[in-house]
């Protein structure tokens, strides 16, 4: 296990899809400690993780999962006392929040209200309570870099080079995108996922001033990722494997600059291109 000056990495929910698929890849990818969550069943979401092919020896005991449902907001304060308890003095280095739930009404007057509720609970208010609690751990102007992780031996596996700033990514949708609305549909999710580009923006404009180049905040969009998720659209489209799109976002994330002009408060999608609001 590396020393706490390298920090943490996080990922909410990694239960299954993309979640896991990002979990399994900062196992395998990078040499830090990797807390992950899940609403419920946390040993079998655990075993699923650990199921990923080519894990190191040490990814069990780098592996934490905790319970946490982001419509309930003392689940996340639970979480974040635990690693205070757990990892002190670990700052936050890369942390992807990809909640996300999907009521599709091709009508307005398919539009249920308990559905849209919970669409906004999960899709909007819950990457806003992770972040209010998550970005304690986040390092300010006066931390200091993170150092280099050591890189691997040649005919070992390959590893992310991690920058020395912290990147803080939260999922968003191109279906979110307003400019890029051609279609129509599915009220509540494209609202809710509208959302997650604000935050993004506004998230970031708040670490500039308290982290400097030191910690930045991102949206994403994962592309059409072959999940249950997604199951419904499957037929006739070109769908991407959880893995692969786990592994471009995270190359991305990672080459991301921490300059004002290097892409930060913005979406991006799995390709590296922008996906405006």
């Amino acid at each position: 296990m590396v020393s706490p000056a390298h920090g943490f990495a996080l990922v909410t929910p990694a239960s299954r899809g993309i979640g896991l698929a990002f979990a399994q890849q900062l196992l395998s990818q990078t040499k830090l400690p990797v807390l992950a969550t899940a609403r419920n069943k946390c040993d079998e979401v655990r075993d699923r993780i650990l199921a990923g092919r080519d894990l190191p020896s040490d990814a069990e005991k780098r592996l934490r999962l905790f319970e946490l449902d982001v419509k309930d907001e003392s689940t996340i304060s639970s979480m974040t006392d635990e690693i205070r308890k757990n990892y002190p003095d670990t700052p936050l280095r890369l942390a992807v929040t990809v909640p996300g739930i999907l009521h599709v009404e091709k009508t307005p007057h398919q539009i249920d209200a308990a559905n849209a509720l919970e669409s906004f609970q999960v899709n909007a208010l819950g990457p806003l309570l992770l972040m209010k609690h998550l970005s304690h751990f986040l390092p300010t102007k006066s931390s200091p870099a993170f150092p280099e992780m050591e890189k691997v031996g040649e005919g070992e596996r390959s590893t992310l080079a991690l920058p020395s700033h912290a990147v803080y990514a939260m999922m968003a949708a191109r279906v979110g995108s307003v400019s890029d609305n051609a279609s129509g549909g599915w009220y509540s999710y494209r609202a809710s996922k509208s959302s997650v580009f604000q935050l993004a923006k506004t998230f970031d404009l708040y670490l500039r001033s308290k982290s400097g180049r030191k910690a930045l905040a991102v949206a994403l969009h994962p592309g059409t990722v072959r999940t249950d998720f997604t199951k419904e659209f499957w037929k006739g489209r070109d769908m991407l494997e959880p893995l692969d799109s786990a592994e471009r976002l995270l190359r991305f994330l990672t080459e991301m600059s921490p300059d004002t002009d290097g892409g930060r408060g913005r979406c991006w999608d799995w390709k590296g291109e922008e996906v405006h609001p």
